[in-house]
């Protein structure tokens, strides 16, 4: 039974590691140029080098901090179901894993919001 809750800890743990390993790359180096294979890929970040490395910043920020947070809260939330049936253990480790969707797919709203107080809908840099 143990072995069971280490594998759904570390599953659950993939999304947080992997907003806070993607946010710090993002933060410190975006992709170099805008393209449609990997990076964070939205029209308004798409419009150009500048709109591109605005979002990669933005969302880098987001996710390195959401992630960080996430990390300790779903070990904490996991030690709380440590002995338990393995349908439990699988109920809660599924339910943390879909909570922890919600902010790194969220993260894509603020993102937005920022790109469009930043830049015009040509992405060229609002005038202060």
């Amino acid at each position: 039974m143990i072995w069971f809750w280490l594998f759904i800890l570390a599953t659950d743990l993939l999304i947080p590691l992997c907003m806070i390993g993607f946010g710090r790359m993002f933060l410190r180096k975006a992709p170099k140029t805008v393209n449609s294979t990997f990076g964070y890929r939205t029209t308004m970040s798409m419009k150009n080098q500048d709109t591109w490395q605005f979002a990669h910043r933005y969302c880098g920020r987001l996710w390195y901090w959401l992630g960080l947070v996430m990390l300790p809260l779903t070990v904490v939330l996991m030690v709380f179901v440590l002995g338990r049936e393995i349908g439990t253990i699988g109920w809660v480790g599924t339910v943390i894993c879909f909570a922890q969707v919600v902010p790194m797919v969220g993260a894509i709203v603020p993102t937005e919001l920022a790109l469009r107080r930043t830049f015009d809908r040509d992405g060229r840099r609002k005038r202060a």
